[in-house]
């Protein structure tokens, strides 16, 4: 999540522009004739998209040319996770064409329409479930020593966003020895819970805006920063999103259906819902705090204002555990005294 203008521009439009041009050229070769792409879909990354259409004989079709600019951007992890989650039987765009060193790659058009757009009150039910089953199915094949471990050290540098951004560089405030103990009390609680929880293969963004309406639905985008890590993140993020909110009985429904097919896949779930539903809690109040303060960073840093405007969201979810948790009273009166 780190470009440097509203338009992701590296050294200014020029330089986006000869990425661009070379690119069209490069799929230009793949393909055997000239085109050129148009924008598919932008994120908060370096990385662009771009969809590109053809004749091959008597049909038309259409592929996604991903720039991923080096050196702010490895397409390496992209390749290779690509690979492991199509051995799990999930839908992931196959690797067409790569050219790792200049950080092309051409993949299959998953189609135009994301989840974000399609899911509704009427049909949420029936395509969560199909997220869900995705996720275990992702979740089943995991393995130790195989992607990087989301360890008590990614965990605190996340977490640390939120003051370094959000407090310090967006709100003016001063850290000083008072509040770092009150931040500090808060992480250790955070992180101590997600270091004791079972360990899977963790997207890190398996939301609504990363699954896409395609046959077989859905597809799985954005998976290049998957770790090793705790069992309930990926679940929470699907239904704490950054995008859309859902009602509090339906969310817990959903988790509760996800932790049943957990248990019968025989993953690292805990015994009882309550004590899955309370690490869910607080490995949501981890990723909360962190993305406000990644919101934070991606406008005072990249120049990108839109993302703070879902802000109020996460401090929504945040006040709906601390509610449900004795132990976040704490945070509570820190939103508080911020006017959160």
């Amino acid at each position: 999540m780190q470009p440097a203008t509203e338009a992701g521009q590296i050294g200014g439009e020029s330089a986006q522009d000869e990425r661009k041009s070379a690119l069209d050229a490069w799929v230009s070769m793949q393909i055997g004739q000239q085109v050129s792409g148009l924008p598919a879909s932008a994120d908060a990354s370096f990385r662009r998209y771009f969809r590109y259409k053809f004749t091959d004989g008597d049909s038309q079709r259409s592929l996604i040319g991903m720039d991923a600019p080096p050196p702010q951007e490895d397409c390496r992890p992209f390749v290779r996770i690509a690979g492991l989650l199509a051995d799990a039987g999930v839908h992931v765009p196959h690797i067409i064409a790569q050219d790792l060193p200049r950080g092309f790659l051409l993949l299959p058009d998953m189609g135009a329409e994301t989840w974000l757009t399609v899911l509704s009150e009427d049909n949420a039910d029936e395509r969560f479930s199909r997220a869900i089953d995705a996720l275990i199915r992702i979740q089943r094949i995991s393995q130790p020593n195989v992607l990087p471990v989301y360890d008590e050290a990614l965990l605190r540098r996340e977490l640390e966003l939120f003051p370094e951004w959000y407090l310090k560089k967006h709100l003016g405030i001063d850290v000083d020895a008072a509040l770092r103990a009150e931040l500090d009390a808060i992480f250790d609680l955070l992180v101590a819970r997600a270091l004791r929880q079972g360990q899977v293969y963790v997207h890190r963004d398996y939301m609504p805006r990363n699954l896409m309406d395609s046959d077989p639905d859905p597809g799985i985008l954005d998976f290049q920063d998957a770790v090793y890590g705790p069992v309930s993140y990926d679940v929470t993020s699907l239904f704490k999103d950054a995008f859309i909110s859902w009602p509090e009985d339906r969310v817990l429904g959903w988790l509760e259906l996800y932790w049943q097919r957990a248990r019968a896949a025989a993953l690292p779930v805990p015994a009882s819902f309550e004590e899955f539903l309370h690490d869910c809690d607080l490995m949501g109040a981890q990723r909360h705090i962190k993305v406000i303060g990644i919101f934070a960073r991606i406008w005072h840093r990249d120049g990108k204002p839109k993302y703070l405007q879902d802000v109020p969201r996460f401090v929504a979810y945040l006040r709906t555990v601390i509610a449900r948790r004795d132990e976040l009273v704490p945070l509570g009166a820190l939103l508080d005294r911020l006017g959160l």
